[in-house]
């Protein structure tokens, strides 16, 4: 049985409302980029922030180190992905939630 995603996404402290295509999409993304950081095993949820350039990541409730390239990555590729929405400009901040059901 797949695992079902939720997400909540946050851009400068304002809620962003996401379809259920959208929703998915950005969930699954930051699920597949999380997973193969060290000690994202057995994912339950992810606390992804973006503030400035600094990454941080909590999966678990456990903050995980997150090492310049694999932040670059993550970085630019959330980035890209939630600038695009409609009604995002600038991303100053970002916060994705996600739960793995």
């Amino acid at each position: 049985m797949e695992a079902s995603l939720s997400a909540e996404l946050t851009v400068n402290n304002t809620p962003v409302e996401l379809n259920q295509f959208t929703e998915q999409f950005l969930a699954g993304t930051v699920v597949g980029g999380v997973s193969s950081l060290r000690g994202a095993e057995s994912i339950r949820e992810i606390d992804l922030r973006l503030e400035r350039g600094d990454v941080t990541v909590v999966v678990n409730g456990n903050q995980l180190p997150v090492t310049p390239f694999p932040g670059e990555i993550i970085t630019n590729t959330i980035t890209g992905l939630v600038s695009t929405l409609k009604g995002v400009g600038n991303t100053e901040s970002i916060r994705i939630y996600v739960e793995v059901k």
